[in-house]
């Protein structure tokens, strides 16, 4: 099974939503058979990397409510991190541009550390407040995932996996993808939003059932003498 997620990595729901998918997967069993793939999304194209705004200043001048009402939102989006196990700093997180964090993505894939890179770059910006559009502290980020830094900042300092970025976010324009995060199933089935994680578990389910080939049975399945049912057996007649 493939599981390709749209995300981008300043979105709250985004990483609540990858913390609910994996306990879908882990109450489920079969994390092993499933390969999950990281698409990137940018929400903000156009986001400077570095701002003179907070991120309640952010969402205040975004959406034209006071500061005090994007904080208290922001104080909402934490709560429900809290209840998957996460912990957001919101006070401290570094508004920013992803483009960068996004192409370090695709070099990590690479190199078989999507997952892993995709996982230290939310843990840095909503935990740690670090500052993901900073190129040095991507390359400082993808050594603790056991990449090279220096192959990092190399790919950094020029253009390296941008066409990558690009095809994923055309792609996502062709689906349909208007917010992340927005999970793909086998390029059947869909989950948008950080739904519970009963929903995952559903749609995961619906998923693999499919692929599982039918039973053709061989034989004479009317044959009462060859078969036990109803807890009972019937002796076979003699020959």
């Amino acid at each position: 099974m493939r599981v390709e997620i749209w995300s981008d990595i300043v979105c709250p729901f985004c990483y609540i939503g990858k913390r609910r998918y994996e306990e879908a997967l882990a109450q489920l069993g079969y994390r092993d058979e499933v390969e999950t793939v990281y698409r990137s999304f940018e929400l903000d194209p156009n986001a400077p990397v570095s701002s003179n705004r907070d991120l309640h200043d952010s969402l205040a001048a975004k959406f034209g409510i006071s500061r005090e009402q994007a904080k208290s939102m922001n104080d909402n989006v934490s709560d429900q991190a809290r209840s998957v196990g996460l912990t957001y700093n919101l006070d401290e997180a570094k508004p920013t541009n992803t483009f960068d964090a996004h192409r370090l993505t695709h070099l990590a894939a690479t190199h078989g550390k999507m997952v892993e890179m995709t996982e230290r770059l939310f843990k840095a910006y909503f935990t740690e407040g670090k500052h993901i559009g900073d190129r040095q502290v991507l390359a400082e980020l993808a050594a603790e995932v056991g990449l090279d830094p220096a192959e990092v900042s190399e790919a950094l300092s020029g253009a390296s996996y941008s066409d990558e970025v690009r095809a994923d976010e055309r792609e996502a324009a062709q689906l349909g993808v208007r917010g992340v995060p927005f999970f793909v199933i086998n390029r059947k089935y869909a989950v948008s939003g950080a739904q519970p994680t009963e929903v995952f578990i559903r749609a995961l389910e619906k998923a693999r059932s499919e692929e599982q080939p039918p039973i053709t049975v061989i034989g004479d399945d009317t044959d009462a003498d060859a078969a036990c049912t109803d807890g009972t057996c019937k002796p076979a007649a003699k020959p």
